[in-house]
This record gives C-alpha cells, sequence and structure tokens, in this order.
C-alpha cells in the first residue's frame, strides 16, 4: 500500500540534498576543500535517505520504485568514492559511476511515470526526472574530464591546464544545479499528485 507521508518526506529530502550537494560542488571563497568536500557527503547522504524512502513509500513494485532504488544505489556509490579513502583515481572513478547510476535510475523512473502521463501531476515528475538525469550526466562527463585531466598531469602534460581544468569543474557545477532543480520540481510535482490521491481516498 502508498504510504504518500513517505513518499512525500523522501522527495524532500532528495531536494535538499542535492541543493546541499551543488553547493559544495561550487568553489566559492567562504567555503574550503574540507568543507566542500563534508556538503558533497550530506547532500549524497539525505539524497540516498529520500531515495530509499520514496521506493519505500511507494508500496509496490514499478519502473518508479526500481528507479528511486537505483539512484539510492548512485548515491552510495558515490559517498564511497567521497569517504573511503582510496587512491585519488579509484575515488574519481566511484563518483563517476555513481552519478551514472543516477542518471540511469532518473530515466527508468521517467518509464514509470510516462505510463500515468495524462496526469498533470505526473508531467512535473517527468521533467524533474529529465533534468536530474540530464545533471548527473553533465557531473559523470566533468568527472571523466576531470580524471582524464589527472591522468595528464601525471604525465607531465601541462599545455592549457588551468583553462581545462576551469571547463571541466564548469560541467560538474552546471550539472549539480540542473540536478537540484530537477529535484524541486519533482519534489513540487510528488506534493501535488500525493495531495491529489489523498482528496481521491477521502471523497
Amino acid at each position: 500500500m502508498d504510504d504518500p507521508i513517505k513518499e512525500i518526506v523522501g522527495a524532500w529530502f532528495v531536494a535538499v540534498g542535492t541543493i546541499i550537494a551543488a553547493i559544495g560542488s561550487t568553489p566559492l571563497k567562504r567555503l574550503n576543500n574540507e568543507l566542500r568536500r563534508d556538503l558533497n557527503v550530506w547532500g549524497n547522504v539525505l539524497q540516498a535517505t529520500g531515495n530509499g524512502l520514496e521506493a519505500d513509500g511507494q508500496g509496490e513494485i514499478s519502473l518508479e520504485t526500481i528507479g528511486n532504488e537505483i539512484q539510492s544505489i548512485g548515491n552510495v556509490t558515490v559517498l564511497t568514492g567521497l569517504i573511503i579513502e582510496f587512491e585519488d583515481e579509484t575515488q574519481k572513478k566511484l563518483v563517476i559511476a555513481g552519478n551514472w547510476i543516477q542518471a540511469l535510475g532518473g530515466i527508468t523512473s521517467i518509464g514509470g511515470e510516462l505510463e500515468d502521463s495524462s496526469n498533470i501531476d505526473e508531467s512535473y515528475n517527468i521533467v524533474g526526472n529529465v533534468l536530474q538525469a540530464t545533471g548527473n550526466s553533465l557531473q559523470a562527463i566533468g568527472g571523466i574530464d576531470e580524471l582524464k585531466a589527472s591522468r595528464d598531469k601525471l604525465e607531465e602534460v601541462t599545455e592549457g591546464d588551468e583553462e581545462d581544468e576551469q571547463d571541466e569543474q564548469l560541467i560538474v557545477i552546471t550539472g549539480s544545479w540542473i540536478q537540484a532543480v530537477g529535484s524541486v520540481v519533482s519534489l513540487i510535482g510528488q506534493i501535488r499528485e500525493e495531495r491529489q490521491e489523498i482528496a481521491e481516498n477521502n471523497s
């Protein structure tokens, strides 16, 4: 049986988590590297928890449920790369893989939403998931570029380094904020959808 409260709380967790992680991805003068890393960690913790709550709240197996579970696995993969003291390249690879997994989860959720796209509130969820999947894909692409740049540094290929590094960072930052916007759009859709379901059940 569906638990609308659990789904709404989960969507709030995801939205807040993506915003916190996006702030952590943005190089601001007031934020040192350690604080930015911590924000990324806590942002992904909230996202993993939120996606888990949303999946649990749906009550039955659907593409939407599976999508939320996949996204949660992606967040845990990113967390593994951020928290565990692996080699730098391994950490980067885990973060990249985690972002691709989250993008896959978002695309899977879109399939579930398309099954019931007649509802205007489902449209919010579709747009939200498209934005989140796009944002995660951009973060993964930016991460791949960063990984290549760090390999080039090891091989002492330093030409155009600073400019390339800024481009790679910009891709990751853009992806983070697109994902954050998508999660807020999904939250709005989730609240509207659950309100409608509650009203229908009470009538």
